[in-house]
């Protein structure tokens, strides 16, 4: 009994602990290496917001083929770049369906290549075949094809 109690003293009162100088050692390594990925993890941030804005950008325009196939009526799908929106309107009057806005996005959207309206026919192909390019402040782009039967595709 007397040994364990012995044993146990070495282990308390033992140079077990770091120095300073070894955790600034460990901290400025970490400071290194951080530093190092900062650029690369600011660049994969914007490629997710960038391809996150392509994938709700193209359900928009599915949502609307479907909206077309299922109203039996045709869908306009206007850009409005200067508002930052997009409008889904039903029908030879337009009735307003519903709003995409992308504002506060930082994305920016060239005019589609078949002009600002894109039409959707009751059988779910597209009037023309479109294709929009979209870009991040920062540089990245996505681009979204709408072909004649309506398929929307991500490239």
């Amino acid at each position: 009994m007397h040994m364990r109690t012995a044993s146990r003293a070495i282990i308390l009162n033992g140079d077990d602990g770091f120095t300073l100088v070894e955790l600034m050692t460990v901290v400025a390594v970490i400071g290194i290496v951080v530093a190092l990925a900062l650029p690369d993890l600011l660049a994969l941030s914007r490629r997710m917001q960038t391809d996150l804005f392509a994938k709700e950008l193209a359900s928009e325009l599915r949502q609307a083929r479907q909206l077309a196939i299922t109203r039996r009526d045709r869908v306009y799908v206007v850009f409005e770049r200067e508002q930052r929106a997009i409008l889904a309107q039903v029908g030879r009057d337009r009735v307003l369906h519903h709003v995409f806005q992308y504002r506060d996005r930082g994305m920016e959207m060239d005019e589609p290549s078949a002009g600002s309206d894109l039409v959707f026919h009751p059988s779910g192909r597209s009037a023309t075949a479109t294709t929009i390019r979209l870009h991040h402040a920062r540089g990245e782009t996505a681009t979204i094809t709408v072909s004649l039967t309506g398929r929307v595709s991500i490239l």
